[in-house]
């Protein structure tokens, strides 16, 4: 919402303030289609040749993100501490075989069911699953720092895949003033062809090949870079839950009393998702 809005606002002043000093948008909008033929042709070729068939419907995927927000709310991280929280007490106080049921099978799990949005997020069960998988199948007998290990190297891997389209986006914002400048010179040298025409029309086509340079600045700069960044805080907000499950879980195999180990989950959350201690203790009490 606020990416469309901004981008909206980034085009009203950009136009609004060169009509505004005189400048006449007649010829801007004429030479616009056939320099963004250029220069839009030029970067979805450059993004095709550069990314497999996954990146680019990743990429493709990442503009809900960008106009949609974050996905995980403070609620789905009061429910993903509260659904670690009682796998890893069914652990502790009733034993591997009693918790194998529900991380090999979770959406046959009565704990896993009372969750139905964390059910979703693929990823998020399969970190959980898996990692408490580990530990039925070793009766606990892991080392904490080697669970913490596996459960950084899963996130990692993950996280980095989520953060390829941002990375392929900077990467096209950072070469658009370049394919701008491309438009530009082929505007330069089909005006060097009809230098025996009068000066108007040279004016004319000089000032179009100009507005390639200027959709490429433009477009990088206030557009594409600024989405980019946008998808990266979205990203990077999406990635507290899973941090979130791995504190809970790491502080529960030390042994740490439930305040403790809720308050280093917590801890670790943005402020506009971070619960209170306390609404959080209640959450589990009602558990």
């Amino acid at each position: 919402m606020f990416a469309a809005a901004g981008i909206v606002i980034l085009l009203l002043m950009v136009f609004g303030g060169f009509a505004l000093t005189g400048g006449a948008l007649g010829p801007v909008m004429h030479a616009v289609p056939h320099e963004m033929l250029i220069i839009g042709g030029a970067a979805i070729g450059a993004l095709v040749a550069g990314n497999s068939m996954d990146s680019l419907k990743a990429i493709g995927r990442s503009f809900k993100l960008i106009f949609k927000g974050p996905q995980h709310t403070k609620q789905d991280h009061i429910d993903a501490i509260a659904l670690t929280s009682q796998l890893m007490k069914l652990l502790k106080n009733d034993g591997p075989v009693a918790l194998e049921s529900h991380v090999t099978e979770p959406d046959k799990s009565t704990i896993f069911g009372a969750y139905p949005a964390l059910l979703a997020n693929k990823p998020l069960v399969a970190l959980i699953c898996d990692t408490l998988t580990l530990l039925v199948v070793s009766s606990g007998t892991l080392e904490v720092h080697a669970v913490e290990e596996v459960m950084d190297n899963t996130m990692k891997t993950h996280f980095h895949e989520l953060h390829e389209p941002q990375h392929a986006l900077q990467n096209l914002a950072d070469a658009l003033p370049a394919l701008g400048i491309v438009a530009a010179v082929l505007g330069v040298v089909k005006t060097m062809g009809s230098i025996d025409q009068p000066p108007e029309i040279l004016g004319g086509m000089i000032g179009s090949a100009l507005v390639g340079t200027f959709l490429g600045v433009l477009l990088a700069y206030g557009i594409v870079s600024p989405l980019a960044g946008r998808l990266k805080q979205v990203l990077e907000h999406d990635e507290q839950i899973f941090h979130a499950v791995k504190q809970v879980i790491i502080a529960s195999l030390y042994g740490h009393p439930q305040p403790l180990v809720v308050e280093s989950a917590r801890s670790g959350l943005g402020h506009h998702v971070r619960p209170g201690l306390n609404e959080l203790l209640d959450a589990l009490r009602g558990r």
